[in-house]
């Protein structure tokens, strides 16, 4: 018969839905997701065979950082009030005027 087709077996097609494409290209890109996430993670200071630790270190350097900001900006506020204060007590008290 020439008109007989032969069915090929289908490629699961419940897997396929589930991966989202066929599993090479699925396995591929989750490779490299998984290595820019890698590199993106070491670069703020995350170890894989400690990863409770490094968290603690990431909360500990952010708190840190949060309060030497705190101290950087109080010690430029001081440094600037010692100047700004003065000038600007004594430009109200020649500048005021009087009888209002």
């Amino acid at each position: 018969m020439p008109n007989d087709t032969r069915e090929l077996p289908a490629a699961p097609e419940g897997l396929h839905r589930f991966l989202g494409g066929s599993p090479f290209a699925v396995a591929f890109r989750l490779v490299l997701l998984s290595i820019l996430v890698g590199v993106v993670l070491a670069a703020i200071g995350f170890d894989p065979y400690n990863i409770i630790r490094s968290i603690e270190l990431l909360f500990r350097r952010l708190w840190d950082l949060g309060f030497d900001a705190v101290n950087w900006l109080w010690r430029y506020f001081l440094l600037g009030a010692v100047i700004v204060i003065p000038v600007w007590l004594i430009s109200r008290l020649l500048g005021a005027p009087r009888g209002r």
